[in-house]
């Protein structure tokens, strides 16, 4: 179930950065995150922390 919900959000990150043309930078900046973890995030590396899955989540929906 986690991996379901961490594709997703994996996805939901993906589609945001098409969406609004945003590179990777941008949005590790407006996440304030590494943009290292950025993609370890969105290559489902490594599991996003709560306070990171919910500060992802606020921002890309």
């Amino acid at each position: 179930m986690m991996a379901e919900q961490f594709s997703t959000l994996a996805e939901e990150i993906i589609n945001y950065q098409k969406k609004n043309d945003m590179p990777d930078t941008a949005l590790a900046f407006n996440l304030h995150i590494s943009v290292e973890r950025l993609h370890n995030i969105k290559s489902m590396e490594s599991d996003p922390t709560p306070d990171e899955k919910r500060t992802i989540e606020q921002f890309v929906r």
